[in-house]
């Protein structure tokens, strides 16, 4: 018997044994488990595994802790990451603890280029997010936004749009006294795909000033490229000013490089010194309209035109920053200069008449100064302004308006360096001539003390006259000397205090026998030229001198010599208390059955003058025939007299008979 063991069966043909498909459904079978463990573990993935993780992460590289309230993610070709309740931490010596919360952010990634290391960000969301921005407590070290080391951002995010709903934007710089607060929201973008533009509005103080703000920017994306500029549209307002910006900025944050289109406004430019620490004098309303741009420590305004006032102006200004102080530098031109528009630079407010450009401030001050009885203005010089800034200024006038005064044109420099202001030259054309001066205005003390030096040469006596007969009667050219100097913080207080010498005189010329007879009261030769006509009567010279001491102006010669009549006068004025005492003595070189020939009493006060006779020597005929003697023209003026052509005149001879 053959107890041999059957040779073995082959694996090949065990397998062609067994039921057809047994193969594919064991692999389904280990597919299935597999797909039910895939669910099963999503089902109890929590996604907040990855917090604490992700918080070291950002705070190894920030040195800022990041706490994160809830984390999930929605997995797909574009994945989104979703944390709720977010907070970053602020630098140690900020006012508050986190620097940036928002109650979700969501973050949508690609997944498959992520899987080869390329990082694709279509969209940022983020849900009422808080943002502070905050300089630091000393000048020169970081913000508490460079969290990175030396403001190194490293590489930008790709990021292609970002969304914030109801968003709160809060930057402070305590040294600087700013504090602003923006409600920040995405708007519409133009196209589908396009980042949105962010809406902003809101409040606050602008070194110490408070001030409202609203509008719109580009995608807040182009923050991240320093080199892209950043499109804005921005309108302001603090108190009465105004301002409405439109234009580029790169790197916002430093604020280095900006080039805007800058319309401003308001009732009076004084106002821009809390705003921009810019000192400039009271004005009325204006409105300005230029290309605002800055350079680092360099801004400029340039090509502005606009109008102060019922003044137009235009020209470019320049503010360096960078400096111990600021100092600006301008070229100004007025095509039509009001003149009563540069009151403020002598602390007065314009006219507030009919028709004239002032804001209710200064037609406050217009009114309280109406019902004073003093005329020059005593509002004080602010010291700290004067000593806020430096400045070069050049300012030309090609025509002014002013009633009262026949000027035709201005040219003017100021400088101003450390608390010390000249003026030079302060040119005016008046008359047909001008009035070339300077001042010199010393602020560096308590008390300001000032020095004006001023001449005239060739003002045309017809031209003084706004009316037009008086001015046919009138001819001659007038000359003289101002020198001034004195202490004090008000232009008041200025020439109440002032030493130096006044004068002024004329050469040859023709004056009306009207003006002449009716200065000496002769009635029948009044009536007779005011019925029958006038004639001209030659001036041989007239001029007044005056001596100044603590104020008091002290005549040392007066005289007005016609063929006529002989005027000669003495008395004092006083820029201390702004009142007149002058008599004028007309003498007679012709006989009138009703000549008076009374002296002249000039008195009252600068804003209320009297003229009147002295009754007192009415019929005292031989009291005023005095021996007048020879009576010369001061040396100071006979450069400044116009004598005419032929001989030089007979001034002041001796009169008496």
């Amino acid at each position: 018997m053959n107890t041999a063991p059957a040779p073995a069966t082959p694996r090949a043909s065990r397998w062609r044994h067994r039921r057809p498909g047994t193969r594919g459904q064991r692999w389904l079978a280990i597919a299935g488990v597999l797909l039910a463990a895939l669910v099963v573990l999503l089902l109890l993935w929590d996604w907040n595994w990855f917090k604490r993780p992700l918080e070291r992460m950002v705070q190894a590289r920030t040195g800022r802790a990041l706490h994160i309230g809830h984390l999930d993610v929605d997995l797909g070709s574009t994945s989104t990451l979703r944390a709720d309740r977010v907070s970053f931490a602020n630098a140690p010596w900020a006012q508050r603890p986190d620097m940036a919360r928002a109650a979700r952010v969501e973050i949508d990634l690609r997944l498959w280029p992520l899987l080869r290391g390329d990082l694709q960000v279509p969209e940022v969301r983020l849900a009422r997010p808080d943002v502070l921005l905050q300089t630091a407590p000393r000048r020169g070290e970081p913000g508490n936004w460079d969290f990175l080391g030396g403001g190194d951002a490293g590489r930008p995010l790709p990021l292609k749009r970002l969304r914030v709903d109801d968003g709160t934007l809060r930057f402070v710089d305590a040294p600087g006294r700013t504090d602003i607060r923006l409600a920040v929201r995405s708007g519409a973008p133009a196209q589908a795909n396009a980042a949105p533009p962010l809406l902003l509005q809101g409040n606050g103080h602008w070194r110490g000033a408070a001030f409202t703000v609203r509008g719109g920017t580009e995608s807040p994306l182009q923050l991240a490229d320093s080199e892209h500029p950043f499109r804005l549209h921005l309108e302001g307002r603090a108190g009465a000013t105004r301002a409405t910006a439109s234009g580029t900025l790169t790197n916002p944050f430093q604020l280095q490089l900006f080039d805007l289109r800058l319309r401003l406004s308001g009732a009076d430019l004084e106002d821009l010194y809390p705003l921009l620490g810019i000192a400039l004098p009271s004005s009325p309303p204006y409105r300005l309209d230029g290309q605002l741009r800055r350079d680092h420590d360099t801004w400029r305004y340039d090509g502005f035109s606009g109008q102060v006032g019922d003044s137009d102006l235009a020209g470019n200004v320049r503010i360096d920053v960078g400096g111990e102080r600021p100092r600006l530098t301008a070229e100004l031109v007025s095509r039509r200069l009001d003149f009563d528009d540069l009151a403020g630079f002598v602390g007065a407010p314009p006219r507030t008449g009919g028709g004239e450009t002032a804001n209710a401030g200064q037609r406050a001050a217009a009114a309280a100064l109406a019902a004073r009885p003093t005329v020059l203005p005593d509002k004080p010089y602010d010291l700290g302004k004067l000593r806020a800034m430096d400045a070069d200024v050049r300012w030309k006038a090609q025509r002014i308006n002013s009633p009262s005064l026949p000027l035709d044109d201005m040219d003017a420099h100021l400088r101003l360096d450390d608390g010390l202001l000249r003026l030079e030259p302060l040119n005016f054309g008046v008359a047909g001539g001008d009035i070339r001066g300077s001042v010199r205005m010393d602020a560096r003390s308590p008390r300001i003390a000032t020095t004006l030096d001023a001449s005239l040469r060739g003002v045309q006596l017809g031209r003084l006259f706004p009316d037009a007969r008086l001015a046919r009667q009138a001819s001659g050219g007038i000359g003289g000397r101002v020198r001034l100097s004195g202490t004090g913080n008000s232009v008041a207080a200025m020439l109440g205090s002032s030493d130096g010498d006044v004068a002024i005189g004329m050469g040859r010329g023709h004056v009306g026998n009207l003006l002449m007879e009716l200065a000496g009261l002769d009635v029948a030769e009044s009536l007779k030229f005011l019925f029958t006509g006038d004639r001209q009567i030659p001036l041989r010279c007239a001029f007044a001198d005056f001596g100044v001491q603590d104020g008091l102006m002290q005549a040392r010669a007066l005289a007005f010599d016609t063929t006529d009549t002989l005027v000669v006068g003495g008395g004092s004025v006083s820029l201390k208390g702004e009142q007149l005492d002058l008599l004028l003595r007309p003498r007679p070189k012709d006989r009138s059955i009703l000549a008076l020939r009374s002296p002249l009493r000039i008195g009252g006060t600068f804003k209320d003058p009297s003229f009147r006779p002295d009754f007192k020597a009415l019929g005292l005929r031989g009291a005023i025939a005095l021996t007048l003697g020879s009576i010369t023209p001061p040396a100071a003026l006979l450069a400044t007299l116009e004598t005419g052509p032929g001989k030089d005149a007979d001034c002041g001879g001796h009169y008496a008979r």
